[in-house]
């Protein structure tokens, strides 16, 4: 079973990391966040796993009775969400485009191709350059700062001017930049993207406003090389019965970019290798409800699992108060 970090908060408020291997899982001694274990291992020239090593093991912990009690957070965050930087790209899995496709096109041909299938097929033809190359530039797209970051268990919450509230089940790299501005990748998790796909669906312009939304990380922080080939199930209950359910799939061996391509086309940014800055980068998917005329409802469980994560991904749908907003002029 591959090494994972997890964020834990008791019943008191007092914050924590867990290290978990196979079945077992413990606290990490002398940490309260894994941003904190990241910034000391790259001061000391140490991998997240010799970092763990170095400082012993503390008391044991049950992953599955903390999940259920409400005690895992989002396995990253940073102490000022400003600086944590939510961001994403589309068009990046082998059957990606069907989805996609079904919302934009008037028509697909040789002729006349959307620029989604045109984005794809420009991908899977250039997007695994050759090392030390680069590929073909992806979509990309803002979601937001830290403070739309939302953890396991907790709400999904669309804006009360979204026309939808949508899930995409991803895998999202999890990124620190170092004090000499290298981006540092920590880990992968499993996440829920979260899209407002109607407002897309009606023009493709509009996929800005369509991304500003919350997305949510399951618990575990996968570290150590990214696997290839991920494999798990996207669902949707409704009243406690699933409603909709769809194979996912997800890694390298089922995607169109490389992670390295996807990675270069963000961080060549310079204002992305800002030394502190935490970066959530959601790697697309090819699996949405959305593309099989589900339309969610506040109180819908999304449900987002796969190996080699142990634990899953659950959030429930909810709604905000609207929010009316006056401009003063001074």
């Amino acid at each position: 079973m591959r090494f994972r970090l997890l964020q834990h908060r008791d019943s008191e408020g007092v914050r924590s990391v867990i290290a978990a291997r196979d079945a077992r899982a413990t606290l990490v001694p002398g940490v309260a966040s894994v941003r904190e274990l990241a910034l000391d291992a790259i001061a000391k020239g140490q991998t997240l796993a010799e970092a763990v090593a170095s400082r012993g093991e503390g008391a044991e912990i049950d992953l599955a009775a903390e999940l259920a009690a409400g005690r895992l957070l989002a396995p990253i965050d940073h102490e000022d969400p400003a600086h944590l930087v939510m961001t994403g790209t589309g068009l990046t899995h082998l059957g990606s485009a069907e989805g996609r496709d079904k919302m934009h096109r008037e028509a697909v041909s040789a002729e006349k191709q959307t620029d989604s299938m045109r984005m794809f097929l420009e991908g899977a033809e250039g997007g695994k350059p050759a090392p030390g190359q680069v590929g073909q530039q992806p979509e990309w797209f803002y979601k937001g700062d830290g403070s739309q970051l939302v953890g396991p268990g907790a709400p999904l919450t669309m804006p009360a001017f979204a026309q939808d509230g949508g899930e995409e089940p991803e895998l999202a790299g999890i990124y620190l930049i170092g004090p000499d501005g290298t981006p540092h990748r920590l880990g992968l998790c499993l996440a829920n993207e979260f899209s407002d796909h109607v407002t897309e669906r009606h023009n493709y312009l509009w996929l800005a406003h369509s991304k500003l939304r919350q997305a949510a990380l399951g618990p575990e922080l996968l570290v150590g090389e990214a696997p290839s080939d991920v494999r798990g199930a996207s669902r949707i209950l409704r009243d406690g019965a699933v409603l909709w359910e769809k194979p996912f799939l997800s890694g390298e061996d089922n995607m169109s970019h490389s992670l390295a391509n996807l990675e270069h086309h963000h961080f060549k940014y310079a204002s992305f290798r800002r030394p502190g800055d935490v970066h959530v980068h959601f790697f697309g998917t090819a699996t949405l409800s959305f593309a099989d005329g589900v339309r969610t409802e506040p109180g819908d469980v999304f449900e987002i699992e796969a190996a080699p994560f142990t634990l899953p991904l659950r959030n429930t749908l909810a709604r905000a108060d609207e929010a009316p907003v006056e401009v003063k002029a001074l």
